[in-house]
């Protein structure tokens, strides 16, 4: 297994974690066009997680696309 292995597999376990621990505004219901508000403005830690998710998955990504390009 190369290095770039283990970075997906850990930032997928990552990623996996912070996405479940993010706080949702609406309900599924309001997401599904029913009454509530789906436009929130993200303040504090809830901003900080969204931010390090946005970064997690950047990273996952671009381990990804480097592992297929160094496997050829």
């Amino acid at each position: 297994m190369s290095v770039w292995s283990y970075i997906t597999i850990a930032t997928s376990v990552l990623l996996s974690i912070l996405i479940l621990i993010q706080t949702r505004g609406a309900s599924l219901g309001a997401g599904l066009g029913g009454s509530g508000e789906i436009n929130t403005v993200r303040r504090g830690s809830d901003k900080s997680l969204h931010q390090l998710t946005i970064i997690v998955v950047l990273v996952f990504a671009s381990s990804i696309i480097i592992g297929i390009v160094a496997a050829k």
